[in-house]
This record gives structure tokens, sequence and C-alpha cells, in this order.
């Protein structure tokens, strides 16, 4: 039986900077390890894949949750220990956040951030209390925190939201904050 199940958010691109798809690796070996699931979204590109294939080739039991229409574009990866499609994207959305006990997010475009801002805004309005991390390898995310502070430092959210978010330059310190977090 699995103890927890972490839902990923990345990119279905790798992004210029290496240090991405081996982070991705790194990620999806230590749940592997932790004997953690990994929830994502069902992709074989990108850091997608890099994380599935990671966890996969480690022992690791996967569940993807894509939507009909990115079958093709995203690859659907159908080895997965359980795949399922769903009609919309906000289906995926909210059947990821579902069957995850905490969140982590490595660098992604604009599906990795729209992702976050539903479980962040998901916590903030008190729907779950699941951990959020920031997998900020190399800084990436940086420019994502200086914007969450700047919008609780003009009054548009509580300073707590800054709490529902932490960070970690490396797939250990996220594995450890979530250890902290889920025990």
């Amino acid at each position: 039986m699995l103890s927890k199940s972490v839902c990923v958010y990345c990119g279905s691109r790798f992004g210029w900077d290496p240090a991405h798809k081996e982070t991705a690796q790194a990620l999806g070996r230590a749940l592997a390890a932790e004997g953690w699931r990994l929830v994502y979204g069902a992709g074989d590109v990108g850091l997608m894949g890099e994380v599935a294939r990671a966890a996969q080739g480690a022992g690791g039991d996967t569940f993807g949750v894509i939507p009909a229409h990115l079958l093709a574009l995203e690859v659907g990866k159908r080895d997965l220990t359980r795949f399922v499609v769903t009609e919309t994207m906000h289906e995926r959305k909210k059947v990821m956040l579902m069957n995850a006990d905490a969140v982590v997010m490595l660098p992604g475009g604009a599906g990795s951030l729209d992702e976050f801002f539903e479980a962040l805004t998901w916590r903030q309005l008190g729907l779950h209390d699941k951990p959020i991390v920031l997998l900020d390898a190399d800084g990436f995310w940086d420019p994502l925190r200086a914007l969450l502070a700047h919008v609780t430092g003009q009054g548009f959210a509580e300073p707590s939201l800054l709490g529902y978010v932490q960070s970690a330059a490396s797939a250990e310190e996220a594995m450890a904050l979530l250890r902290r977090a889920l025990s």
C-alpha cells in the first residue's frame, strides 16, 4: 500500500538549462525510493516524461492524468501504473490534486503556472491543506516568488499566502520538506 502521493507539475518541454532535466529525473527516483506515488500530467515529453520514466525506472508507482485533446500533443504515456483520460483541462487538474497529498512544481510554462495557481488558490480558500513546494533548481522560480511577495506586499493577498509555498533548491531538499510536512 502506498503511503503518500505527490502531484508534480512541470513542463512538456525541457527548457534550455540541462539542470532541469536532471532535477526532474532526481525527483522521480526520489519519489520511488520513498515509496511515494507520482501523480502528474501523463505526458511522455519534456520534463513530464523525464520525471515519469525516472520514477518507473526506480520501481515507482505512477498515476497520469491527461485530457483527450492532449493525448497526441503530449504523447500520452500509457504504460503508467494508472492512466486516466479526462474530457477537460479542469478535470485533469482536479483529479491530479485530489489524488495527491502534496504538490511539487518543477520548471514549466503557462500550463504549470495555471496548475500551481489553482492549487495555491484552493489552499488559500481552505479547500485543501496540502504542502506546495517550488523545486527551484538554479533559481528558476525566483521571479514567481518575487511576484507572490509583490502581490501580498501590495495588499492583494494576506501575508499568510507566502507560507503556503515552500522552495527547495534540489530534489533532495524537496523530499526533506515533504517528509516533514507529511509525517
